[in-house]
């Protein structure tokens, strides 16, 4: 999930704490392996199901490879992250994998840790200017928007027969590149349908104001038929939104995916009817893993000094085996 946009709203503030990459205790260690005295760290900055699950990639790729690691939480706090990532330099730590808290901000600390010899990559991020870094991985946030897309025109073509007023709810003024990115994917798929046409467009991202807007569409705009809803917070808003107008044959298609929205798939109302969501633990896995390689000396092949894109999970009401493996990895993953 886009997780920095919802959360820059709703996230409690809590201390930094380090725990082990095995997750027992509260230790720094891995104890075992075969790689010596390398060890590694994984950073993220908010305490979150999408963080605790870049988290589990972290730990689940450094407890793979042996290594010795060390993880935090910086809690979007930006004099934080800076501290944690020149302790981490001090103590000796060979390379830190990051999602860092801003692409602008951040880069000056971890271009300084790089310049003492530490290894850096990055996970949900693409910092500008960074050619310091390993590589990384994130999302590729209009295969998000195309992913869902590619849904809904199916819906429109065999449920609404080809025609459809659609609302897009969005984040355009918080993360305005993201938001287009994430839009535009979904629009570029369902325009290809003549009958479809976009009636409104605003701003709503956080769960409770979403409510609020999407309401206020479905009075201004009674024949819309799909809500198009960019992140989590607004899909949720979205669909709660249609439940409580009461009104029929108004259905949301969105962004982001949780346990909560897993369950409004499975709810019998039939309101929400697929999202795409970001593959938090496989960027984390991927991300911590190519860390370590460079570290070994290993080739890490095409991959070096990229960015590079993990496509996100498609969860569609008309599956539901789908949507159940989605939940009890999610349960395994984040002990939930």
């Amino acid at each position: 999930m886009l997780k920095r946009i919802t959360a820059a709203a709703t996230a409690l503030l809590m201390t930094v704490a380090l725990t082990a990459c095995s997750g027992r205790g509260n230790g720094s260690q891995v104890s075992g392996g075969t790689s010596g005295d390398i060890t590694v760290a994984g950073v993220v900055y908010l305490e979150d199901q999408f963080m605790k699950l870049l988290t589990k990639g972290y730990t689940d790729a450094a407890a793979a490879a042996g290594v010795k690691c060390l993880t935090s939480n910086v809690n979007q706090d930006q004099s934080k992250e800076t501290n944690q990532i020149n302790t981490y330099v001090t103590q000796g730590v060979k390379g830190i994998c990051i999602a860092p808290l801003n692409e602008e901000s951040s880069i000056t600390t971890l271009k300084s840790a790089a310049a003492k010899g530490v290894k850096i990559t990055l996970c949900d991020s693409t910092l500008s200017n960074a050619d310091f870094i390993v590589g990384g991985y994130t999302s590729d946030q209009k295969q998000l928007g195309a992913s869902t897309g590619q849904v809904c025109k199916k819906f429109i073509e065999e449920k609404l027969g080809g025609k459809a007023k659609i609302a897009v709810v969005q984040f355009k003024s918080l993360l305005p590149e993201k938001s287009a990115a994430r839009v535009n994917g979904f629009l570029d798929v369902v325009k290809t349908l003549d009958g479809v046409e976009v009636v409104a467009d605003q701003d709503a991202w956080v769960q409770d104001n979403a409510v609020t807007v999407v309401s206020d569409i479905l009075t201004a705009h009674p024949d819309v038929d799909i809500i198009y809803a960019a992140n989590d917070g607004s899909t949720v808003g979205a669909t709660m939104a249609v439940k409580n107008s009461g009104l029929k044959n108004k259905y949301v298609f969105g962004i982001d995916a949780s346990e909560q929205i897993a369950s409004l798939l499975q709810d019998s109302s039939n309101i929400l009817q697929a999202v795409t969501g970001q593959d938090a633990y496989t960027m984390g896995y991927k991300s911590m893993e190519m860390l370590i390689k460079s570290l070994k000396g290993e080739d890490t092949g095409s991959e070096a000094g990229k960015i590079m894109s993990v496509d996100g999970i498609l969860l569609d009401r008309a599956d539901q085996d789908g949507i159940k493996t989605y939940l009890d990895n999610l349960s395994k993953r984040t002990g939930s």
